[in-house]
């Protein structure tokens, strides 16, 4: 995970994201670097806008959960757990009966 936050501040920092700026971001905080995770990191980041992700992720997270469904779901949820509670009852009842 620290590679990825490396990786996102050298972004928000406006340096380039690559093997070696991450590698001093991950040495500077005193970790010990594997290289095969940030060669991954970076393979897996060529060719991604981060600016772009990074606001469509930011979208996602703020969006607000619908209101009117929220009830019915919860009165769904419900009856399973009372079937739940019947059926573990029961189930101790055959221990001791």
């Amino acid at each position: 995970m620290e590679y990825v936050y490396g990786a996102l501040l050298l972004h928000k920092l406006g340096k380039e994201v690559n093997e070696e700026n991450v590698k001093k971001v991950v040495v500077a905080t005193g970790e010990e670097v594997d290289e095969s995770k940030i060669k991954s990191l970076i393979a897996s980041l060529k060719g991604v806008d981060i600016a772009k992700e990074l606001e469509s992720a930011s979208l996602v997270a703020a969006a607000p959960a619908g209101s009117s469904e929220t009830p019915v779901e919860e009165k769904k949820s419900e009856a399973p757990k009372e079937e739940k509670k019947e059926a573990a009852a029961e189930g101790l009842s055959s221990l001791f009966g």
